[in-house]
């Protein structure tokens, strides 16, 4: 495991809408507190887990300015700041910049498939406009391209591209990467389930879901892996194994959210195109939260 400045559980935030679907911010700061009141390290604000398809630029800076002025500097706020168009990205990171955000995460733009150097030169176009660090983020499964480790290394010799949120699910990817990359870059599994394989290959810890539900076990375990406690790290991992399935059984982020009203956590609904789950897969979300004593 590698430690980082930036902490090693940073949640993916969800982003709480009222009965008519509009942002409740007094939601989003109470549920912020409570994670940080959990343990967590950094909160990331409109990610895809916040919905960010659908919410708005203004939305989304007000989302990041109560949060971050709601926190204690210690908490790192960072915001979502991309899409599949590099202008609108590099003028919505400078817009987060200047609201309050400490860190910027940059997807890889999606539909349009970008080539390995399109892609540099997106990130290096967010990376030049704002003096924030950068967390590059890679999810080809919802963004049909691959941020290959040999354009990662490129990008993280810019002097604030300092992290990737590597979610491929390819643990030959983040090998390339961690082998490679110097001191001054880090390496979060997107994945819950392979928090603890990617700590063990040299990353820093993970940009979670599954952290609105069990943060504490989730620090426990990474805080087990870097002492040394392996075996009880392990346990930890497999104590939590289902739920961090469950909570991708179908698209993030509706699995989480309906988990946190079972929870008691009022968070509210979807905007379209997301709807609520199925009935076998509200059940199944039921049945692991039952298990693990959440409800």
């Amino acid at each position: 495991m590698k430690p980082s400045p930036y902490g090693s559980l940073i949640v993916a935030m969800v982003t709480p809408f009222d009965d008519d679907l509009q942002v409740d911010y007094e939601a989003a700061v109470s549920l912020a507190r409570r994670l940080v009141s959990q343990g967590v390290d950094g909160i990331l604000i409109s990610g895809t887990t916040g919905e960010s398809p659908t919410l708005t630029v203004d939305e989304k800076a007000r989302l990041v300015s109560e949060v971050r002025q709601a926190l204690e500097p210690s908490v790192m706020v960072w915001a979502g700041a991309s899409s599949y168009d590099t202008a609108a990205s590099v003028r919505l990171a400078r817009l987060v910049e200047k609201v309050g955000a400490d860190g910027i995460l940059a997807v890889t733009p999606y539909y349009n498939k970008p080539s390995q150097e399109g892609l540099y030169r997106h990130f290096r176009a967010i990376s030049e406009e704002v003096s924030l660090p950068v967390m590059l983020y890679n999810v080809p499964s919802r963004t049909s391209v691959n941020l290959l480790p040999e354009t990662v290394l490129r990008l993280a010799e810019l002097e604030n591209v300092v992290a990737i949120k590597e979610a491929s699910g390819i643990l030959d990817q983040t090998s390339a990467i961690l082998s490679n990359c110097g001191d001054g870059f880090y390496v979060y599994s997107g994945d819950d389930s392979l928090t603890l394989p990617i700590l063990a290959l040299g990353g820093s810890g993970v940009v979670s879901v599954a952290a609105h539900l069990v943060a504490p076990d989730i620090k426990n375990m990474i805080n087990f892996y870097a002492e040394g406690r392996i075996q009880e790290a392990r346990e930890v991992h497999y104590k939590l194994f289902e739920l961090f399935k469950v909570l991708f059984i179908t698209t993030n982020p509706v699995p989480v959210k309906t988990a946190l009203e079972m929870a008691g956590i009022q968070v509210g609904g979807f905007r379209l195109p997301l709807c609520p789950p199925g009935p076998g897969e509200k059940e199944a979300i039921h049945e692991v939260l039952s298990e693990m004593n959440l409800l």
